[in-house]
C-alpha cells in the first residue's frame, strides 16, 4: 500500500461537510491508497455516512469507531495503528483537497528522497475549488537536508501536520503519535514529530482547502480550549525531555511552550472568553514560571514576541491584579470606541 489517508470525525454530518471531504479523497488520481476513517464517537449521523461510503467503496474505505470520545489526538492513533501504507496522510473532515494532492506529494517525495512532503493551503468560506487566501505553510529555509539549523526552524513553526505526508516507517520507529483527550494535539506533535525526519520538501501550492466556519477550533475561545492548549504544551515540553532533545534545542523549545502555554492563551483567553478569571491568569504565570523561569531572557522571546505584549507581561509579573484589570478596561475602552465609530459611520 503507497499511502493511508486518516480522517478523524466528530459531528460532521450537517451540512453536507463529511460528504465533501470525503469525495474528494476518492476522487484522487492515485491509485494504491486506502481512507481510514475514525468516527470519534460521534452523536449525529457521521457514523452513518462513513459506514454508506465504506459499504459503496470496499476496497478504499475503512471506518474504525469506538464508544468515548478520545478527540482528534485519539482518532489519529487509532488510525496510525490500522494504517499500512508506506506513507500516511491526515487530513479534517470539514477540509478537502484537489484531486492531485497526494499525487503531486507522492511524486515530490519520489524525486528528492525526502521522508516528509507538505504544500501550502487556502483558506475559504464555501466548498469548491476556487483558492480563497493562500497560507504558505513552511518556508524555503526549513527544506531540504534537516540539519540542526532547519530543525530549529521547524520546532519554532513546525506548519500544520495536515498539509504534509509523512513516512511511515519513521513514525514506527520513533513511537510517534498525538496526545489524546485534549484540542490542540498537533502543538505537540508537530514540532516533536519535525526532528526525526531528514528531509523535508514541499509543493509550491495550495492544495489543501482549510474551511474556515463558526464551529471550527481556531474559532471558539473558552476556558476548557485554553486549558487543552496549556496541556499539550506541558506534553510537549515533557516528551522533549524524555527523548533527550532538551539540552540541544532548550532555547527552542523553552520559546515554543511559552508563546503557546503562556503568551498567546493569555491574550486569547482575555480577548475571548465572556467572563475571565483571575485565577486562570494567575495559574498561567505561574505555569511558565516554573516550567521555563528564564523565558524573558531568550532570544527568540525578546525577538518575536511585540514590545507591547512584553511590557504586559511584565505588568502581570509585578502584580496579577493590576495586568488583569488594566488589560481588561483596556479591551473595554477599544470596544467601545468601535461601537461610536460604527455608529456614527456617515
Amino acid at each position: 500500500m503507497q499511502l493511508s489517508v486518516i480522517v478523524p470525525v466528530y459531528n460532521m454530518a450537517g451540512e453536507g461537510k463529511l460528504n465533501f471531504c470525503m469525495d474528494s479523497l476518492l476522487n484522487q488520481t492515485i491509485v494504491d491508497y486506502e481512507i481510514i476513517a475514525v468516527d470519534d464517537a460521534s452523536t449525529d449521523g457521521s457514523l452513518e455516512i462513513l459506514r454508506a461510503y465504506e459499504a459503496a467503496h470496499p476496497d478504499r474505505v475503512r471506518v474504525i469507531t469506538y464508544p468515548v470520545n478520545r478527540r482528534q489526538g485519539g482518532a489519529k492513533n487509532e488510525g496510525l495503528r490500522a494504517a499500512s501504507g508506506e506513507w500516511v496522510g491526515f487530513i479534517d473532515s470539514d477540509d478537502w483537497v484537489t484531486p492531485d494532492y497526494y499525487e503531486r506529494l507522492l511524486a515530490r517525495a519520489r524525486e528528492t528522497g525526502a521522508d516528509v512532503v507538505g504544500c501550502d493551503y487556502s483558506l475559504v468560506s464555501e466548498r469548491g475549488f476556487d483558492i480563497g487566501t493562500v497560507v504558505k505553510n513552511n518556508t524555503e529555509d526549513q527544506t531540504g537536508l534537516l540539519d540542526e539549523e532547519k530543525h530549529r526552524k521547524l520546532l519554532l513553526r513546525p506548519g500544520s501536520m495536515v498539509v504534509k505526508i509523512y513516512r511511515r516507517s519513521v513514525i514506527e520507529e520513533n513511537g510517534l503519535g498525538f496526545p489524546e483527550g485534549i484540542f490542540y494535539e498537533d502543538n505537540c506533535a508537530g514540532p516533536l514529530w519535525s526532528l526525526y525526519f531528514t528531509r523535508f520538501e514541499r509543493v509550491d501550492a495550495p492544495l489543501y482547502y482549510y474551511y474556515q466556519h463558526d464551529a471550527s477550533t481556531v474559532h471558539r475561545i473558552t476556558e476548557e480550549r485554553c486549558r487543552d492548549r496549556m496541556r499539550a504544551e506541558e506534553a510537549f515540553l515533557e516528551e522533549c525531555g524524555r527523548r533527550g532533545f532538551l539540552e540541544r534545542y532548550r532555547q527552542e523549545v523553552e520559546f515554543r511552550y511559552t508563546e503557546l502555554y503562556y503568551v498567546i492563551t493569555l491574550f486569547s483567553y482575555l480577548q475571548g472568553v465572556k467572563h475571565p478569571k483571575l485565577s486562570f491568569v494567575k495559574e498561567l504565570r505561574r505555569g511558565v514560571e516554573e516550567h521555563c523561569p528564564a523565558f524573558r531572557e531568550n532570544r527568540y522571546y525578546r525577538e518575536r514576541i511585540g514590545e507591547e505584549e512584553r511590557r504586559l507581561m511584565d505588568m502581570q509579573r509585578r502584580c496579577d491584579a493590576g495586568f488583569y484589570w488594566y488589560y481588561r478596561l483596556k479591551l473595554l475602552a477599544r470596544r467601545a470606541r468601535g461601537v461610536f465609530r460604527r455608529g456614527f459611520r456617515p
